[in-house]
């Protein structure tokens, strides 16, 4: 084999290899229960649609629980229903009162509840996705925190709700765990990072928008869908569809060379 064929296998191998850690990379980003919001402009209504994996190897998802904020309260939370899931919405009163459009809330949605029957619930290696219509959102700019807890039918539960702050705390207490065995070691650097589902308002849209209704809900989603994390996952696989693209191409380039020589 000449120094030629060497070289472009070599080059096939390591875009084959790339393509995997990138595919398994963007697989590892997916696994969290992240929100997509259909629209994010103030004054208005949006889908959001909360996209839930099941982590554990023994147990099945069987719960979620989403929180709404209280500071800026969803007035209008409509829910889509999903076969073998039974949902509640919570209403509660507020901490204290907010002024909505010249009006003064003091109650309001503050929690959705779904619920599964013993054969609708999460199994491994699967995702279900939830979907409410909520409104009107608050000014743009404001972060719309929803932290989720997701039940297991061992018992156990997973609380979404690490905040930003609480993100770059973890990976500093990462940090401080990989240090020399010398240095003191921190408690929280064994606690694992659940971000919660969150997604900010922007500004409001054309004329009209301000007075639009409640958008329908969609069909049921066919892939995990998330606010940032979903856009970063379609945008690295892509990259490997590229990669892999790029490898077959290299590889029929070797096969033509073989066959001339």
């Amino acid at each position: 084999m000449n120094s030629f064929l060497r070289r472009t296998l070599k080059t096939a191998a390591a875009a084959s290899m790339t393509a995997g850690l990138l595919a398994a990379s963007a697989v590892a980003a997916s696994a969290h229960v992240t929100v997509d919001p259909s629209k994010t402009a103030e004054g208005g209504f949006t889908k959001l649609t909360f996209s839930v994996p099941n982590e554990s190897e023994t147990a099945k998802t069987n719960r979620l629980e989403v929180k709404l904020p209280t500071d800026t309260p969803l007035t209008s939370v409509s829910v889509k229903p999903i076969d073998g899931w039974k949902a509640q919405v919570v209403s509660t009163a507020l901490p204290k009162p907010v002024e909505i459009d010249g009006a003064t809330v003091t109650k309001a949605p503050t929690s959705v509840i779904w619920t599964a029957d013993t054969a609708h619930q999460i199994g491994q290696n699967e995702f279900q996705t939830f979907t409410l219509s909520v409104g009107r959102l608050p000014a743009a700019g404001t972060t719309v925190t929803l932290p989720a807890v997701q039940g297991y039918t061992d018992g156990t539960t997973v609380n979404w709700a690490d905040t930003e702050d609480a993100g770059h705390d973890h990976a500093a207490a990462s940090a401080s765990a990989s240090a020399p065995a010398s240095a003191p070691a921190s408690a929280s650097a064994e606690k694992e990072h659940h971000p919660a589902p969150a997604f900010v308002t922007t500004a409001a849209e054309a004329t009209g928008s301000a007075t639009a209704t409640p958008e329908a809900a969609p069909a049921a989603s066919t892939a995990p869908a998330g606010s940032s994390s979903g856009s970063e996952t379609a945008g690295r696989l892509g990259l490997v569809a590229g990669v892999l693209g790029l490898a077959a191409g290299v590889t029929a380039l070797v096969r033509t060379r073989a066959r001339k020589n």
